[in-house]
């Protein structure tokens, strides 16, 4: 018998969330740590465990609720994702980014990345957000390796991977949110679910990276294929290894969600007030060029 292909198990998940009617989403929302409990102004028409939509898991991370919702947020029809699957789960790069995929798939143009980082740089405190404008993918993993599987371009241009267009939209949200601009930076990721040695934290900054965590770049990489436009905003939860007095643990992550939730959902409303389709002028892959495969299996597209 002949495998069944990744797209052919991501049209069967499309199926799925179209049945249960709606509109289209403009906007899909990935929840990390230390967020699931935001975007409680989503008007929701449609929530699911993972677990319910085909080939997806369940989360072991116990932050991570797995719950999909459809419905409108902020005048805004959006996807929305409580909790993501991680390379640390065992879950493969490919499987990681069936959900970017899913919602490419359902329309979505634009994609909201969240994840809890511990901050490298000294000027970032507990409690900030950070607008990725770049990343270090150091965790030995892409969603990419293998057969395309029904996926093209199989080359995909990286240079813009965090839309600049995006990150001026999220700046001006944080003026209102905030009275006050966000810092931008590099995300440095790792495998995990180990936290850094002091060590790597010393490697991190001198290769360039601002905050340090185990997710996004995946979903990234995989939405960029699709000519999603990605905003990235990671919250610091902790100083990194090395950095700061005590034990890094989850719990203190989680901690610092909750208290900074009030602010976040603040700076979130008006961020998803101002976001709908994507901005083509950022998303260095011209969305008609994405292929699938033919009827046959075999790929289309040049190879390098």
């Amino acid at each position: 018998m002949t495998p069944q292909r990744e797209i052919d198990r991501l049209r069967e998940s499309a199926e799925f969330v179209r049945a249960a009617g709606g509109e289209a989403p403009e906007v899909a929302v990935v929840w990390g740590s230390g967020f699931g409990e935001l975007g409680s102004a989503l008007e929701v028409s449609a929530t699911w465990d993972y677990e319910e939509v085909p080939h997806f898991f369940s989360c072991s991370t116990g932050s991570h609720s797995g719950v999909l919702q459809l419905g409108r947020w902020a005048g805004r029809s959006a996807l929305v994702y409580r909790g993501r699957f991680h390379l640390y789960e065992g879950y493969s790069a490919k499987e990681v980014v069936r959900p970017v995929r899913l919602a490419s798939l359902l329309g979505a143009r634009t994609l909201v990345l969240t994840a809890a980082t511990g901050g490298i740089q000294p000027n970032l405190r507990v409690g900030d957000l950070l607008l990725l404008r770049d990343h270090l993918n150091f965790s030995g993993h892409n969603p990419l390796v293998g057969p395309a599987d029904g996926f093209e371009p199989r080359f995909v241009d990286l240079t813009h991977t965090y839309a600049e267009g995006l990150r001026a939209i999220a700046q001006e949200a944080a003026q209102q949110a905030f009275s006050g601009p966000l810092a931008e930076g590099v995300y440095g990721s790792l495998l995990g679910p180990s936290y850094e040695t002091p060590a790597e934290i010393r490697f991190l900054r001198a290769a360039g990276a601002d905050v340090v965590g185990m997710s996004v770049v995946m979903e990234a990489i995989a939405a960029r294929q699709a000519g999603m436009d990605v905003l990235g905003i990671a919250s610091i939860t902790n100083l990194a290894a090395g950095l700061g007095g005590g034990t890094l643990s989850h719990e203190e992550v989680l901690a610092v969600g909750r208290e900074q939730r009030q602010s976040h959902e603040h700076f979130f409303h008006h961020l998803l007030r101002r976001l709908g389709p994507g901005t083509d002028s950022d998303r260095g892959v011209d969305p008609s060029s994405i292929r699938l495969a033919d009827p046959k299996g075999n790929e289309q597209g040049e190879e390098e």
